[in-house]
């Protein structure tokens, strides 16, 4: 089938959340015409300024370059309609029952269909479950234009490298017909070096909820294999390195806490496609409830090793610090809280990017190193981040009262801590001074 190339230079964007800010700012650069939409008045205030609300390395830089030049922000699509719509909406989970919520994909799904035309290209970049392309959003285009072009094109990048992998990483595009298919390779070919067709919406749906829980699994065996060595007084990261060193089956990952805003709730996405269909993935769920337990699990060996002190240091309130981010979706922090809280500890808190109200607002009171080191009987590093790599812990610990250092990822110099007469532990692993 021969189908015609439209332009496809207007692009509408639905959602200006870090899926949706990063394509933006992707396609922009390549010339597209870039129109965001966002119904948070605080995003749209300080997009239309060209300042980003989410850190992204090179957003920032795009935004102020471009703003009202090929990248426009309103709450609406812009009269006319686009050549082709991105829904890039949220699609959370409840917290209670881990069902996902698609409220936000149908209003997308409904603006589209009022601003465009079924000429329009509408493609769904939100991770949504197995069917729900077809079913949330299809519909309402249907009722409004009669028939639909529809692609589903799922977004796989990592933060702190989305830029460049929105340009490096295949895009997988999955066609309603051949039609649609054909005009979504179309566009992302544009962007992307290299594009995967594949024969339907649902199987591109399937491909995001694939790669992400599979990442889930792998990192849940590190956290598996630390949990042993704590009990067997075993060191896991020399477990992991003699077990991985030149031996040709996949690479063990080292324990870790699994957070962000997918893979925090792309498995329950992934179990919901599965539950509707007749079948419970099994160890997807368990991958999930074993990464979801590391942060309590250490919440309450920190409390354990404190001994009855009540001052504890948390470096890194992000979910991750390498590639540095100031995303809280999935945080560490949020479930160790609670443990921390009914142990009477009070938390001060550091993070290289992480605004002082955001840590407030969950419930730690910001400090500098200085500040925390001099007044904390405890410091727990939750985070890589760059910064904390190269910490003078040694001048750090000379002058103030710490006892005990969790060092989560093993960044820090375990003798120089031990050598000052400091506790030392780590993911399965521990030191006495």
């Amino acid at each position: 089938m021969t189908v015609h190339m439209p332009d496809l230079r207007r692009i509408g964007i639905v959602g200006m959340g870090y899926v949706g800010l990063t394509l933006a700012a992707a396609m922009a650069r390549k010339g597209f015409e870039v129109h965001g939409v966002d119904t948070d008045p605080v995003v749209l205030e300080s997009l239309s300024r060209g300042k980003p609300h989410i850190f992204e390395p090179g957003v920032t830089e795009t935004f102020t370059e471009l703003i009202n030049k090929n990248i426009f922000i309103s709450r609406e699509l812009p009269e006319g309609g686009v050549d082709a719509a991105i829904i890039c909406v949220s699609t959370p989970v409840d917290e209670r029952t881990h069902e996902p919520r698609l409220k936000n994909l149908a209003a997308a799904a409904e603006h589209v269909a009022d601003r465009c035309a079924p000429t329009t290209l509408v493609v769904v970049r939100s991770t949504v479950p197995v069917g729900a392309s077809r079913e949330v959003v299809l519909p309402p285009l249907l009722e409004k234009w009669g028939s639909a072009r529809l692609v589903m094109a799922p977004e796989r990048t990592i933060q702190g490298q989305a830029l460049r992998e929105l340009v490096e990483l295949p895009q997988v595009v999955g066609g309603l017909d051949e039609e649609s298919r054909e005009l979504g390779i179309h566009l992302f070919a544009r962007l992307a070096a290299q594009v995967v067709p594949v024969s339907t919406v649902e199987t591109a749906e399937l491909v995001k909820l694939t790669n992400n829980c599979h990442t889930d699994v792998i990192y849940s065996f590190g956290n598996e294999v630390a949990m042993l060595t704590e009990r067997l007084g075993l060191d896991p990261l020399e477990v992991i390195r003699a077990t991985n060193l030149d031996y040709p089956r996949p690479d063990i990952a080292k324990p870790g806490y699994v957070g962000g805003g997918c893979l925090s709730k792309d498995p329950y996405i992934m179990v919901t496609s599965g539950e509707r269909n007749g079948y419970v993935p099994k160890l997807i769920a368990a991958a999930r409830s074993l990464n979801e337990e590391t942060p309590v699990h250490v919440a309450h060996k920190i409390v354990e090793l404190m001994n009855g002190t009540k001052t504890l240091l948390v470096l890194g309130w992000a979910y991750k610090g390498h590639p540095p981010t100031d995303d809280m979706r999935g945080t560490p922090i949020a479930s160790m809280m609670p443990v921390f809280t009914e142990a009477g500890i009070r938390v001060l808190g550091h993070d290289p990017l992480v605004l002082p109200r955001v840590i407030r607002e969950y419930g730690g009171e910001p400090v500098t190193l200085a500040e925390g080191f001099q007044s904390a009987e405890a410091v727990l590093v939750i985070t890589d981040h760059p910064d904390y790599k190269v910490l003078d812990i040694d001048g750090l610990l000379r002058s103030g009262t710490v006892r005990v250092v969790y060092d989560s990822w093993r960044i820090l110099d375990a003798d120089k801590i031990t050598g000052r007469g400091v506790h030392y532990a780590a993911l399965g692993y521990e030191v006495s001074a």
